[in-house]
C-alpha cells in the first residue's frame, strides 16, 4: 500500500495550505477557493491483483471519512476500473473538500479560525486601512493574539502623538513597557508604516535598529571611544573615553594623526606618541565620525582585518575623510602571516571607489579568491613586532 494516498496526507496537503494562510486570507479577500480537489494515487493494475486486500482495506479507510451527516470532510471521486482478472472494481480518484468548513473541521482548525475572525473585527476596527495587511499576514494575527490589545494601544498612541520626540521609555500606555515594544518592534514598524501618514516616517532608517529614529523616539547616542596617545592631551588627566558622537564632533584635539582600528584590543595596546589619538570599536559604524569636522585636516590611518569587508569599511571613511590612509592592509603584510589566515564565512563583493590602485587590487584578489578560498587575516594576528616596526615610522 506505499505511496497510496491516505487519510493522512489529504490532512497533510490542507495543513500545509493552512500554514501559508491560504484559508484565512481568502475569507478576508472574498477568493472563493473551495471546492478543493486533491487528486490521489491510487494503485496501479499490478498491485490491483497482487495485492487486492490490501486495496479494499484502503478503500475502506478513505470511505469511512467521507462526508456524512454528522462528520464533515470530503467527499470521494470514483472512476472505475476494468481488471482483466477481477473485472468491473469502482476506486477513489480524488477527494473534494466542497466548503471551508469542511476543511477546517478535517484539520482541527475551526477554533483558530474563528479567534481570526474575532480578530479582524477588532483590529480593523480601529485601524480600517490594516485590513489589506491582515490578508496578507494571518498567521502572525493569530501568533500574536494575547498581544493585540496592548498592540493597538501602541498604534494609536503613536498615531496621536507623532514623531514625539522622547524616549520609548517615557511612554505612557497602560500595561505596556518598554520591553514590549523593543519585543515588538517588527510588527509594529510593519502596521505604523500603514496608518501613520508618510510625513511622520523617516524612510531613510530602516530595521529594528533604526525603529525610534524611523517613528520619531530618541535614540541612546552613539557612543565613541578613543585613547589619547600623548600625555599632554590628556582630558582631565584621562587618556581612554567614551563619549557621545555628538560630543566627539564637538571636540578640539590638537592632534596631528588619528588611527582608526576595529578591535578594542589593538587600541588599548597603541603606545604613546605625540600628536596623536586612537579610535577603536566602531566596525561599519564609522559613520558616526562624519560630523567630526575637526578631522578634516587630520592624517587618518585606517587599521581594519585584511579581508573584503575590511576594505569595505576603508571605502566608507573615505567617504567622509578622503585623506585616510590605510595601514598594516597591504600585501605584504598579508603574505608575511599566512600561516594565521583565516575564512572570511561571508564576503563583501561591491565596487569599492575609493580604493588605491593596489589596495582595489588586493581587495579584487580577496573576493574572487584568487590568493585561496575566502581569506582573512584579522588584524589582532598580526605580529606585535610587525605592528611596532610600521608604526616606528611615525615617530
Amino acid at each position: 500500500m506505499s505511496g497510496w494516498t491516505t487519510v493522512s496526507d489529504l490532512r497533510l496537503r490542507l495543513l500545509k495550505k493552512w500554514d501559508k494562510g491560504l484559508f484565512l486570507a481568502a475569507r478576508l479577500s472574498g477568493e472563493d477557493i473551495f471546492p478543493l480537489r486533491f487528486a490521489l494515487k491510487t494503485p496501479g493494475t499490478m498491485e490491483l491483483s497482487e495485492q487486492f486486500g490490501a486495496v479494499q482495506e484502503w478503500v475502506s479507510a478513505l470511505a469511512s471519512r467521507e462526508k456524512s451527516g454528522s462528520q464533515k470532510g470530503f467527499t470521494l471521486e470514483w472512476r472505475q476500473v476494468n481488471h482483466r482478472q477481477l473485472g468491473r472494481n469502482r476506486l477513489p480518484a480524488a477527494a473534494i473538500f466542497e466548503q471551508e468548513a469542511d476543511a477546517l473541521a478535517f484539520i482541527g482548525k475551526e477554533k483558530e479560525s474563528d479567534r481570526f475572525s474575532g480578530l479582524c473585527d477588532l483590529i480593523s476596527g480601529c485601524f480600517a486601512p490594516l485590513k489589506v495587511w491582515l490578508a496578507r499576514r494571518p498567521l502572525t494575527v493569530l501568533e500574536h493574539e494575547v498581544h493585540w490589545p496592548r498592540l493597538l494601544a501602541v498604534l494609536a498612541w503613536i498615531k496621536d502623538h507623532p514623531r514625539p520626540a522622547m524616549y520609548v521609555r517615557q511612554l505612557e500606555i497602560a500595561d505596556v513597557d518598554t520591553k514590549f515594544v523593543e519585543q515588538h518592534r517588527n510588527l509594529l514598524a510593519e502596521l505604523l508604516d500603514i496608518i501613520l501618514p508618510e510625513g511622520s516616517i523617516d524612510k531613510t532608517a530602516r530595521g529594528v535598529s533604526g525603529f525610534e529614529q524611523r517613528y520619531g523616539f530618541l535614540s541612546k547616542p552613539s557612543q565613541i571611544r578613543f585613547r589619547l596617545l600623548d600625555s599632554d592631551l590628556y582630558i582631565g588627566g584621562l587618556s581612554d573615553l567614551q563619549i557621545p558622537a555628538d560630543d566627539f564632533s564637538r571636540l578640539k584635539l590638537q592632534v596631528n594623526k588619528v588611527f582608526i582600528t576595529e578591535n578594542d584590543i589593538n587600541g588599548l595596546a597603541f603606545p604613546d606618541l605625540k600628536k596623536s589619538l586612537v579610535i577603536f570599536g566602531l566596525g561599519y559604524g564609522l559613520d558616526r565620525l562624519s560630523g567630526a569636522g575637526w578631522l578634516r585636516d587630520k592624517t587618518i590611518y585606517y587599521w581594519g582585518d585584511i579581508d573584503t569587508h575590511g576594505f569595505a569599511m576603508l571605502d566608507q571613511i573615505r567617504s567622509a575623510y578622503p585623506q585616510t590612509v590605510s595601514f598594516l592592509m597591504d600585501r605584504g603584510t598579508l603574505m608575511d602571516h599566512k600561516s594565521l589566515w583565516v575564512r572570511e564565512k561571508k564576503q563583501a563583493n561591491r565596487e569599492l571607489t575609493r580604493l588605491s590602485p593596489a589596495e582595489f587590487s588586493l581587495y579584487d584578489d580577496l573576493r574572487t579568491n584568487r590568493i585561496a578560498a575566502e581569506v582573512r587575516l584579522e588584524q589582532e594576528r598580526i605580529s606585535y613586532t610587525h605592528f611596532k616596526r610600521a608604526l616606528g615610522n611615525f615617530d
